[in-house]
């Protein structure tokens, strides 16, 4: 049968053609603006559903010992809020208000808690609280300013008194795994991880001299970390979170924390008498005199003027200068060492023995008869 093409369509074949157009576009828009049509036609759009979990498999061994130190440790870990008094002459009474927040740590069974003396400094009151959340009012049993350390005590459960096992800093290697635990920005139970960056920093005190032997870490510290432990992988207590370095007031991966070997020598001073007293020597120096003297000696060093009657010094044998006729002085000792620490000042000794315990035997080196001569000093 042959087909006319030049046959004008009937109208009844026009208007199909134009439907069906119509309902082809209606379709694209449908399916455009309205995805649940594309998914109804089967042309393959997602249907919603949750995908199957994959199983993850047991922690790696990091991350398993990681987790594990944080949950036997962090317990141990308080959350310290203090309130200060101030006079409000307008209202003609004293007020209690916020005054600060910090971290610190359960010490004995006793009750002790360490933190930083510069998270109390200024406090009249201040509260210890636990990480579920159970508070227990605290009376300050000391501090040691020289070393930014203090000593609160609470009336606490035994089942809250968990102390934190004590390790050694003097043997820690750079590179080493440190945790730090804390309060940063009031956020309680926060776990940062990082390395000893360095060791035998030195930093300024609370009262302004310097703290030796300070363990430089990476791990994130942030104002309320203050006075929270620093740990080894073993859960062992290795310092005391106390200073960040930075511009901004936040973290910047540099964080100083007081090495435990201090701490372990300053704390039971303060429990037992509120407070640090560094050892005693038993000699009289004046820096000035001691300068002129040495320096026409031409040996660097403190000069020893007197030693006081039964000191460690007197028990040691150390010789005093003494003035002879004329204003000629016989020279005494001239100490250059204690321990390994160089002295040229009374500040430089005061430094040197704050690595020292009385009762503890420390070697000094004097000059003396011009020849070095090194004397076993135990201090008071």
């Amino acid at each position: 049968m042959d087909i006319d093409y030049n046959k004008p369509a009937s109208p009844n074949q026009a208007q199909r053609s134009l439907v069906a157009v119509w309902l082809l576009m209606l379709t694209l828009l449908l399916v455009l603006f309205f995805p649940w049509v594309k998914s109804w036609l089967g042309l393959g759009l997602p249907n919603g559903e949750p995908r199957p979990v994959t199983p993850r498999g047991s922690l790696a061994d990091f991350e398993q010992t990681t987790v594990d130190l944080f949950r036997e440790t962090s317990p141990s870990v308080v959350f310290i809020s203090t309130r200060a008094r101030y006079a409000d002459r307008y209202m003609r009474r004293v007020q209690e208000v916020e005054a600060g927040t910090g971290s610190g740590f359960v010490w004995d069974a006793d009750g002790h808690v360490v933190t930083n003396f510069h998270v109390i400094e200024g406090a009249s009151s201040a509260q210890v609280l636990f990480a579920d959340q159970t508070s227990f009012e605290a009376r300050l049993v000391g501090a040691s300013p020289d070393h930014d350390l203090a000593v609160l005590q609470i009336n606490a459960p035994k089942e809250y008194l968990r102390p934190l096992a004590i390790g050694e800093s003097n043997d820690l290697l750079v590179g080493q795994s440190v945790f730090a635990i804390g309060n940063p920005f009031g956020l309680q139970q926060t776990l940062t991880t990082g390395v000893v960056s360095a060791k035998s920093r030195v930093i300024e005190s609370p009262s302004g001299r310097t703290i030796d032997e300070v363990i430089q870490i990476d791990a994130a510290i942030n104002p309320g970390n203050s006075g929270g432990p620093l740990l080894d992988s073993a859960g062992r207590l290795i310092g005391v979170n106390t200073a960040i370095y930075s511009p901004s007031g936040a973290s910047a991966g540099v964080g100083f924390s007081i090495p435990v070997d201090t701490v372990n020598r300053v704390v039971p001073s303060i429990i037992e008498t509120g407070k640090y007293q560094a050892p005693q020597l038993g000699i009289h120096v004046i820096d000035e005199l001691s300068r002129a003297i040495s320096r026409s000696a031409g040996v660097e060093g403190v000069v020893v003027l007197d030693v006081m009657a039964n000191s460690a010094a007197e028990r040691a044998g150390l010789r005093k200068s003494r003035i002879l006729d004329r204003g000629n002085v016989s020279l005494g000792d001239i100490i250059r060492k204690i321990g390994k620490e160089t002295v040229r000042s009374t500040e430089d000794i005061q430094r040197a023995l704050q690595n020292y315990s009385p009762g503890d035997t420390v070697d000094i080196v004097v000059y003396r008869d011009a020849k070095e001569v090194t004397l076993q000093v135990r201090l008071d």
